[in-house]
């Protein structure tokens, strides 16, 4: 694959633009006015809102979405910008077609780019060059990226100062995964999951963890740590969770922060309150006093996240006044410990938890919310049979904030089935550890089962990186027919 760029007006077409990744670079670029064009199998409301900015969306990925590109067909055409129609291209001017690691090299639209010349790039060069095109912050670590890159968008954007935004999910604040700013600020979440954070050199980086997390790419956590490590050279300033020991001790960051205010952490807190409704604490910058954070977001992991934000908002002149109105509004991302509804007395949670680090804190997070006497249940839809069966034993031990386990089978992402694991022996693995397990072997289960289990008062969290989430309003709106019937 190329990895040039070009910013001066040629078209952008993204295999797969559906995605959460693909979809916030091109919405960036469309809005940039850049003439963007993609494919999906699956159109979405992430889709539709692309359309409605003048990108071109087919609901196909076939060889025949690039025909319009070919140099016969461009010699004597006229550039069109209206939703409707295709960015046009001229004949020196192919399209930069943008991939991500799931599009496969047999996909057919992929061959029609080769076959035509087209300059292929993986959607990390995009970003890259978007890095490289601002004053850019640039959020990593295995786990809390999404969170820990939104609030500090939401932060700057209260604070004046126009951010870029581009995170891996959505947000009320700006109805989605991106914005365009109109600082030279970006902030941009920067994933490990297939390498490609080597390629980011922001003027600021966080780390806000590192734990083996993708096992279908890397073999070891000194794999992991080696792409860490060429991320953090890349960094003007690296701002970094001396929490973690591995990025305390392999890593050193120019700016650090710890929960523990006994470290030689740069920020730190004390007089720390979790709540049901949020979180205060007094925060630190090398032993002076700032003044009271105010959070919304829940337990240790999001207060965590609140002080890496701080850290970066004094990185960039900002007082901390400004710093806590903004981290004090913020709701957090969708898809993380998000409030689905309340039908029956049954509070409805969805969150996108899929390792077991993951899994304990959200659900710590959970009985920490939960009223007395009111259950948590968890329902899980394990992510991957790499990451399932690498992780089996540190699965089996991390539902102990739940009264009761419901597990599905394994969703794949595209992986194939070796055979090695399944949800059921997964499910089995917990109950080990864990006196209640149910396992369900389908979502239509799974939403027969739930309708006959859950009680008033209980608190349902769905938790997976999958398709789990499609069951909650499934539940919800059946739940709700008695109460019409006797109303």
């Amino acid at each position: 694959m190329s990895n040039s760029v070009d910013f001066s007006g040629r078209p952008f077409h993204f295999i797969g633009i559906g995605g959460i990744g693909m979809s916030a670079l091109a919405y960036v670029l469309t809005k940039r006015q850049f003439p963007v064009s993609g494919s999906d199998l699956r159109p979405n409301h992430i889709t539709h809102k692309l359309e409605s900015i003048g990108a071109h969306i087919f609901d196909r990925q076939e060889a025949s979405n690039l025909e319009f590109f070919r140099p016969q067909v461009l010699a004597n055409t006229v550039v069109l910008n209206s939703p409707e129609q295709l960015p046009v291209a001229t004949n020196s001017k192919l399209p930069q077609v943008i991939c991500s690691t799931a599009i496969n090299t047999n996909n057919l639209e992929y061959k029609a780019a080769l076959e035509l010349g087209c300059p292929i790039l993986h959607r990390s060069d995009v970003l890259a060059a978007l890095i490289a095109d601002y004053y850019s912050i640039a959020v990593a670590g295995t786990h809390g990226k999404t969170t820990t890159s939104s609030m500090i968008g939401y932060m700057l954007l209260e604070a004046g100062l126009d951010p870029t935004i581009l995170v891996g999910g959505e947000v009320n604040a700006w109805e989605g995964n991106a914005r365009l700013g109109q600082s030279q600020y970006l902030v941009a979440e920067a994933d490990e999951s297939d390498g490609s954070l080597v390629k980011h050199a922001p003027e600021i980086g966080i780390i806000t963890n590192i734990e083996l997390d993708h096992p279908d790419h890397y073999d070891t956590l000194e794999e992991v740590i080696d792409i860490f490590q060429t991320f953090a050279k890349g960094c003007k300033t690296l701002i970094g969770s001396i929490d973690c020991a591995t990025v305390r001790d392999r890593l050193q960051p120019t700016i650090s922060y710890s929960l523990h205010s006994d470290t030689d952490a740069d920020y730190t807190v004390t007089n720390v309150d979790y709540r049901a409704d949020g979180t205060t604490a007094l925060v630190w910058e090398r032993g002076k006093a700032l003044g009271v954070l105010n959070l919304r977001l829940l337990s240790r992991h999001n207060l965590s996240n609140a002080l890496a934000a701080v850290a970066v908002g004094r990185a960039l002149g900002l007082e901390f006044g400004a710093i806590a109105k903004g981290i004090a509004t913020f709701e957090g991302a969708r898809r993380r410990f998000e409030f689905c509804g309340e039908v029956d007395g049954i509070t409805f949670i969805d969150d996108y938890a899929h390792h077991p680090s993951e899994i304990r804190v959200t659900l710590a997070a959970a009985r920490l919310q939960a009223r007395p006497g009111q259950r948590v249940v968890a329902i899980f839809q394990p992510h991957r049979y790499s990451r399932t069966l690498t992780f089996l034993e540190e699965f089996a031990q991390s539902f102990t904030h739940a009264d009761l386990v419901v597990l599905t089978d394994i969703y794949s992402a595209g992986e194939p089935n070796l055979g090695q694991i399944t949800g059921e022996q997964l499910a089995a693995e917990i109950a080990k550890q864990h006196p209640q397990v149910v396992y369900q072997p389908t979502l239509p289960s799974v939403c027969e089962f739930l309708l006959q289990t859950l009680r008033p008062g209980d608190l349902a969290l769905f938790l997976g990186a999958g398709n789990l989430n499609q069951v909650i309003p499934e539940v919800m709106t059946t739940l709700c027919e008695p109460a019409k019937a006797t109303s």
